[in-house]
């Protein structure tokens, strides 16, 4: 298919070549031999690089068709592997169920072990331990964490096979062994347990979220038997007497327990964090907030700290950096593509056979954002990933716990941006890098009932990164302002209405969970 796909575009070519001809012929007429042979240059230089694009665009789709296995495993003759360094694919490389020992390694004492089967009473015992023993890993072979280093913060849920990547994108960074890595995690399993002890790059820890579904199966705040089904009308719910039947959302929903569970961690988590755990109790650096489905270029660490130095100077009331974006609506060449049409439009040769085509993910030799950085109000739905914030901004989040917790959505950066709008005396602003640093791999949210995993849009960034490895360290940030846009008061997507969501929202705020 690849090379019928090959010969279409040789012979689009060549048809596009004899319509360029007949072109140069009439202008040559009109314009005469100097203005011709410049004519000439630029249309050979167009149709080289419109065959290029092509060619490229052949070798990934052969490229992706290798990399996208149906069933979404890796093992060690998978192509996958040809993309990472060898030291690296352990941690791509699942381990044989012969070789994996039937109990699992939590946090803590190598030797202790615990069944991989346990009761909710028990698990919910051992959670509790682990939190308390603040185990960080690795910290005799890299020291302990220094002001100048960087805590990131990954919250972890079941999807392990974009986990290994994110863990194989942060083992490539430069300046990692200087980072402490938390996991967060709100589901308990063997498997990630064990890829995240592998871990030998970099200090690591592991926090649990007490109050998950698998801890709370037939409670809140999982779901009971006596909770209001989701769609059920108040009044009906009043008649049968469900526990939460006077507290529907907004939209006269009743709550869902898995999707509640993700506010409640990122909530949880960040509060873990900042007030809890006594290796960042001295630390006021930044504190970068990822997820298992994220994937950091090089130079992230790099970028950030060159993010913060410039932001000291040309923004000191941003509260937020953002290295990510979501490369489904991002185009790295939109500037490209831009200065060749400028071209075409000067040289008034309105041929449609010339006109570039869409590059949005191509590979060209051009990064044209690698060094800028804009200044923006920060926007929930484009400045919510890669977010990097210190315990100041912090502190100025908890004293608005009231506005968070019971603002009614689901989302928590839905919920941060009624904190930004409603409550703070002056909204977030955002330092956020336009060439981004942090991609977002992952194709499965909480919306999709079937599991699936994209290894052509790994594939993908990776070759965008790989392709643009020059542009990367820049010396230093040219920086924008956007437009101050008018304030717009959000309604929420609801699925946030029970009291009880409010309540335990704020006792973690109060150390009370």
């Amino acid at each position: 298919m690849n090379k019928t796909y090959a010969r279409n575009s040789l012979k689009m070519t060549i048809d596009v070549v004899r319509a360029v001809r007949q072109k140069i012929v009439a202008v040559c007429r009109k314009l005469g031999i100097g203005m011709c042979l410049r004519t000439v240059l630029l249309i050979f230089c167009l149709t080289f690089f419109w065959v290029q694009l092509h060619m490229s665009d052949v070798s990934d789709n052969e490229t992706i068709q290798i990399l996208a296995k149906p069933d979404g495993l890796l093992d060690a003759n998978d192509s996958m592997l040809q993309l990472v360094p060898q030291r690296l694919h352990k941690y791509l490389v699942a381990l044989p169920q012969r070789d994996r020992p039937h109990q699992a390694i939590l946090p803590g004492n190598a030797s202790e072990q615990v069944p991989a089967t346990v009761n909710v009473t028990e698990l919910r015992k051992l959670i509790d331990q682990q939190n308390s023993k603040q185990v960080v890993f690795n910290e005799d072979v890299y020291g302990p964490l220094q002001n100048d280093s960087l805590v990131i913060v990954i919250q972890v849920h079941t999807r392990i096979m974009y986990l290994r990547h994110t863990i194989v994108s942060l083992a490539r960074a430069r300046g990692i062994e200087n980072a402490l890595l938390i996991f967060s995690h709100d589901h308990y399993d063997e498997q990630i347990n064990e890829l995240i002890q592998m871990i030998d790059f970099c200090k690591t820890m592991q926090i649990f979220y007490p109050y998950s579904i698998q801890t709370h199966p037939d409670s809140f705040p999982g779901e009971s038997p006596d909770d209001c089904p989701r769609d059920i009308p108040k009044s009906e719910a009043i008649k049968r007497k469900c526990i939460n039947a006077m507290h529907p959302d907004q939209y006269g929903h009743y709550r869902e327990a898995k999707f509640t569970q993700t506010k409640h961690h990122w909530w949880w988590k960040a509060n873990r964090v900042f007030n809890e755990l006594d290796v960042v109790n001295n630390y006021s650096g930044p504190i970068l907030f990822l997820e298992d489905d994220h994937y950091v270029a090089e130079d992230f660490i790099y970028m950030l700290k060159l993010m913060e130095k410039s932001c000291s100077i040309v923004c000191p009331q941003c509260s937020i950096l953002s290295l990510g974006t979501y490369l489904k609506t991002y185009n790295f060449y939109g500037e490209a593509k831009k200065d060749i049409l400028r071209v075409i439009r000067r040289q008034q040769i309105f041929a449609a056979e010339l006109t570039p085509p869409s590059w949005s993910f191509k590979i060209v030799p051009s990064f044209s954002h690698y060094d800028k950085a804009e200044i923006s109000q920060w926007i929930s739905s484009k400045h919510n990933m890669g977010m990097a914030y210190n315990r100041t901004v912090w502190k100025q989040i908890v004293k608005c716990a009231g506005t968070f917790c019971k603002y009614d959505d689901y989302n928590w950066d839905w919920s941060l941006q009624g904190v930004s709008n409603n409550c703070l005396s002056h909204e977030f602003k955002v330092f956020v890098l336009k060439a981004p640093r942090v991609f977002h791999i992952g194709e499965c949210g909480v919306h999709h009932k079937k599991s699936c995993f994209d290894m052509a849009l790994i594939a993908k960034v990776q070759k965008l990164l790989s392709s643009v490895y020059k542009y990367l360290y820049p010396d230093k940030l040219e920086v924008t302002y956007a437009p101050i846009k008018k304030k717009v008061l959000r309604k929420g997507n609801g699925g946030w209405g029970d009291v009880r969501d409010h309540e335990l929202c704020m006792r973690m705020v109060n150390h009370q969970w």
